[in-house]
């Protein structure tokens, strides 16, 4: 590579997961070779804010944002750069970027918002498209679908938060169509188990229903199953590859925010161990799953695997997975004898690779007489 790509890392983000885009975004950038990339860090503040410079992500570890300059995205074709706000609302190029690598977990950053600014703006990125973002951020429309092509799926039904506010008791029998407790209660359009409460009782149902509207205006709510929690990282455009799986055995009751960030008491099994015919199955499903969605890049496949039954429900598709130092993602393809740096490069390389397919495409049509 006679010269060095431009990449942008944009990390942050107005989302509940805006402290764990910055623990990705400090793994990423630690693994994107200087050698290959000339990398421009870009933040997004909790208020939507774009800032960049020097020592981006430390200034925002820091919680000093204000300190970098102010900068912006602009959806044009053809501009492919940063651009800096100047004095009276101006703006001046900051930067040439050839590819955006997003690291912004959550709203406003994986569930498809991101993603139209940059088919605006025709910019390569990293990761899924508008539709199979928005479409495996929303839990409850990702279920939908994944019933549609005989994906496996835990019971589940959807509540409205205008109806949980309006009235309680109402929100509370609906939400136990899902099947019997216990339950799990979760916003449709979030991740990293925020908002997320496991109820056993109508009273737990309430406060869950409640806590969950809190961070989004749809509440999913999932028959809960006693099950093991496997993981397959998904990597690829139209012929996407599977990991090998991973199980995660949480410190907590559940999967929750405090274990997978902050006790660091959970314990990941890679491989998982499980017999081949289960693994292969999760890997047929993470990859029918990816392209019934679209999927585009990477994505992390996470099901729940009834002890019981030994029955593999699908229960998310995450297209920003975490990019943690024990993030699950990057290190079941590490177990798949692909190491960290080597996966960015090859997540760079998908991402040119689909814009070059949408250059490529017709954008006027001239036939009508």
């Amino acid at each position: 590579m006679s010269e060095r790509l431009r990449v942008g890392v944009v990390f942050g983000g107005r989302s509940g997961e805006h402290e764990v885009s910055l623990m990705s975004a400090r793994s990423v950038l630690a693994n994107l070779d200087p050698r290959k990339y000339s990398i421009v860090p870009i933040g997004i503040t909790r208020e939507g804010l774009w800032h960049s410079g020097e020592n981006a992500l430390q200034a925002f570890r820091d919680g000093k944002p204000e300190t970098l300059p102010r900068v912006a995205i602009l959806g044009e074709p053809g501009r492919r750069g940063l651009f800096r706000w100047g004095e009276a609302g101006a703006f001046g190029r900051a930067a040439e970027l050839d590819v955006i690598f997003p690291v912004t977990h959550g709203t406003y950053g994986e569930d498809g918002t991101l993603q139209g600014l940059l088919e605006m703006a025709d910019i390569a990125y990293v990761g899924g498209g508008v539709l199979a973002s928005s479409v495996a951020m929303d839990k409850a429309l990702f279920k939908q679908l994944m019933r549609a092509h005989n994906i496996p799926v835990v019971g589940s039904t959807l509540v409205l938060s205008t109806t949980i506010a309006a009235d309680a008791e109402a929100a509370v029998r609906q939400a136990e169509q899902a099947g019997p407790f216990p339950l799990f209660t979760k916003p449709a359009n979030l991740g990293s188990s925020v908002g997320v409460s496991k109820c056993r009782s109508r009273s737990d149902l309430l406060e869950g229903l409640i806590d969950a509207a809190r961070y989004d205006r749809r509440v999913i709510v999932e028959q809960g199953v006693e099950a093991r929690e496997i993981e397959v990282s998904v990597l690829g455009n139209e012929e996407p590859e599977a990991s090998v799986p991973g199980e995660i055995v949480p410190s907590d009751e559940f999967y929750s925010y405090r274990a997978k960030y902050i006790d660091d008491a959970s314990e990941l099994r890679i491989p998982a161990p499980i017999d081949e015919e289960t693994a292969e199955e999760a890997r047929r499903l993470a990859v029918a799953a990816y392209k019934a969605t679209d999927g585009a890049g990477m994505a992390r496949a996470d099901f729940l695997l009834d002890r019981k039954s030994g029955r593999l429900y699908m229960n998310e598709l995450n297209t920003l997975p975490g990019f943690t130092q024990i993030s699950m993602y990057p290190k079941l393809w590490e177990a798949s004898g692909l190491a960290y740096p080597a996966l960015m490069d090859r997540l760079i390389q998908l991402a040119l690779e689909r814009q070059a397919q949408k250059d490529r495409l017709l954008r006027t049509y001239g036939g009508a007489g």
